[in-house]
């Protein structure tokens, strides 16, 4: 009877710590959020991250009675804000919205101060869309095949600009050259801005680029867009076919976009932000609005976006590798 006690005790010693863990878990989630929420973007003010990211903070503010905060930190293709992010209080008052190029730094960079699969946690997906691409007005291209026939002809002579090595920019186009055995000199920037200034000038050919950061110059006629690269049109430019159409196999760019918090934030303050997230995504003025980003927005579990990221995370950590690619 006595050791028979002493198991029962030695069991509730283990079981109430847990218990009390995750009461201090739902009650941080009953109260989340009751300040502030900082929102990292990793990326200039004026691009896809931050149109995102203060476009869903404000309605994010509104549903849950806190303001959410966007604060850009650029810089290193990302990784600046992915490792305050990593270092925050795993509270939930410090999040990020990023898109794909997350999958990249880890290939792209030997030493990061954080472990992408250990230090950020994917709370919410937000959506996808695919990238177009665009080519300056002097170039004598009026399709993808015409630019692609032309790009052949002339190795080494088309120079294609991006935000940077090993930036979303980059990184498909580079993969998109080895695809098709295309010569492109590869222009990079400190940021996709100034890339896109020299485009329109014809210091640069071509670009590949999210379709809201070119929308303007496309609609005022200032850049040729030839093709997007999602596996079907894009609903936001749907006479523009895609590279598979054209004849590029097997390449197909949709970035992603999601939230994401550190590491050990509590279960149930994650899924508070997750569903807020969600229901955010279904109201119909928020969902045009992203839809004339070219987001294609769809809900999806917790889960499924921690897997997509892990799935692209090692696919696209294997093309660097083969393609040699290094972060700056």
């Amino acid at each position: 009877m006595r050791f028979k006690k002493i198991a029962v005790l030695a069991a509730m010693a283990l079981w109430l710590p847990l218990c009390a863990t995750a009461q201090g878990g739902d009650a941080a989630a009953a109260s989340y959020p009751s300040k502030p929420v900082t929102v990292l973007a990793p990326f200039a003010a004026g691009g896809t991250v931050d149109i995102i990211a203060r476009l869903l903070g404000h309605k994010l503010a509104v549903d849950l009675g806190q303001s959410f905060v966007v604060d850009n930190r650029g810089g290193a293709g990302g990784t600046i804000a992915t490792a305050m992010l990593a270092r925050a209080a795993p509270d939930g008052y410090t999040v990020m919205v990023q898109h794909m190029g997350l999958a990249f730094n880890a290939g792209l960079y030997d030493k990061l101060p954080f472990d992408t699969a250990r230090d950020i946690r994917p709370v919410a997906y937000i959506g996808a869309t695919p990238n177009v691409l665009v080519v300056s007005k002097s170039m004598p291209v009026k399709t993808a095949a015409e630019f692609l026939a032309y790009a052949k002809a002339n190795p080494g002579k088309v120079n294609y600009g991006s935000g940077g090595v090993g930036s979303a920019g980059h990184v498909p186009m580079a993969v998109l050259s080895s695809i098709t055995g295309l010569k492109m000199q590869h222009v990079p920037y400190k940021g996709s801005g100034p890339a896109i200034v020299d485009l329109m000038s014809g210091q640069i050919q071509a670009m590949l680029l999210t379709i809201p950061a070119v929308m303007p110059f496309i609609q005022q006629g200032q850049l040729r867009a030839l093709a997007t690269s999602g596996a079907k049109r894009s609903p936001a430019l749907p006479d523009l076919p895609t590279l598979e159409e054209v004849g590029v196999k097997h390449f197909e760019y949709e970035p992603w976009y999601g939230y994401f918090v550190p590491a050990g934030t509590p279960p149930a303050v994650q899924q508070k932000l997750h569903d807020a997230v969600n229901k955010a995504l279904q109201d119909p003025e928020i969902a045009a609005k992203l839809r004339e980003q070219g987001l294609e927005v769809k809900s999806m579990s917790q889960q499924q976006f921690v897997d997509i990221v892990a799935r692209d995370t090692a696919t696209w950590g294997a093309k660097i590798k083969t393609l040699g690619l290094r972060g700056e």
